[in-house]
């Protein structure tokens, strides 16, 4: 039999030291935490409503209409009013409704939170050299992971599942908001910087607008992680569509996993094509102004 390896230090003492800080995190400002975010469970409830008490007709066409004024094609916008009518014809509106929230509410949080982060990481060598191992570990880490200590903290809910999605999803717009900043010409800035322009009119008037088509695009990869994180968050409460998988899987019904499992899917379509078309839009008048 091989040798084990060596035990350099007492990791079951480091894990129960662990455990001991985060119980005592819990037990000290677990409320606080709770009352921080009680309005963004509001919000979360209040958009789960309206989108719910809507009528479906109503809905479409607001993604119809987002879906035109993204593209300016006429195609694209009868495409996600197709894919927005199937959802209602395959039985899971009001699942779908209550998903669309939860992600929709992700992803501003989400793109609130990454932008200025991804601009200061454009902006200093050394906060990018920290920022990057976080966010590579935060991509590579288990999803199931980010569930415990938020449910530790907030209890099975729509909060811990909110914040656990954030967290999955936000590293997409950090990167290419980074990336699309730091790529802007480098001859470009120092133009507008020789014509006096200070920092901040160089980055909100020369940098920002021209990685516009990147930091999009980061926009849209977190939109779709959030939405394909709805599945595990519905183990902690989050219900919508996931849920209705996850009770697929539990009653053994096929028919109940696969309604769902399309449902995501339909929407991911919608919201990939508006995105995706409004990225292109603006790639295509940002070379036609250059």
């Amino acid at each position: 039999m091989a040798e084990g390896f060596p035990e350099l230090f007492d990791v079951r003492a480091f894990g129960r030291a662990i455990d001991s800080g985060f119980n005592q995190i819990v037990a000290d400002y677990g409320q606080t935490l709770e009352a921080i975010f009680l309005p963004v469970l509001k919000l979360l409830l209040v958009m789960e409503k309206i989108l719910q008490w809507l009528p479906w007709w109503a809905v479409l066409l607001v993604l119809t209409a987002l879906a035109y004024a993204a593209s300016r094609r006429l195609t694209v916008a009868l495409t996600v009013a197709s894919m927005t009518f199937c959802i209602g014809l395959i039985g899971v509106w009001d699942a779908a409704m209550a998903t669309i929230a939860l992600m929709v509410v992700a992803t501003l949080l989400a793109v609130v939170i990454g932008l200025p982060i991804g601009v200061a990481m454009s902006r200093s060598k050394r906060m990018q050299s920290i920022t990057l191992p976080v966010l590579d570990v935060m991509q590579t880490m288990p999803i199931f992971v980010y569930l415990i200590p938020f449910v530790m903290l907030f209890g099975p809910g729509k909060i811990p599942a909110l914040l656990a999605t954030i967290v999955f999803a936000i590293p997409p717009v950090i990167r290419l908001t980074n990336l699309g900043i730091r790529g802007v010409d480098a001859e470009i800035v120092e133009a507008t910087r020789a014509f006096g322009a200070s920092s901040g009119q160089i980055l909100f008037t020369v940098q920002i607008p021209l990685a516009l088509p990147t930091i999009l695009a980061g926009i849209n990869q977190t939109t779709m992680m959030a939405l394909s994180m709805v599945v595990i968050a519905s183990m902690i409460g989050a219900g919508g569509l996931g849920y209705q998988v996850l009770q697929g899987i539990q009653r053994l019904q096929i028919s109940s996993g696969l309604m769902a499992g399309l449902g995501i899917v339909l929407l991911a379509i919608i919201f990939d094509r508006i995105a995706q078309s409004y990225g292109k839009r603006m790639q295509t008048s940002l070379k036609l102004e250059h």
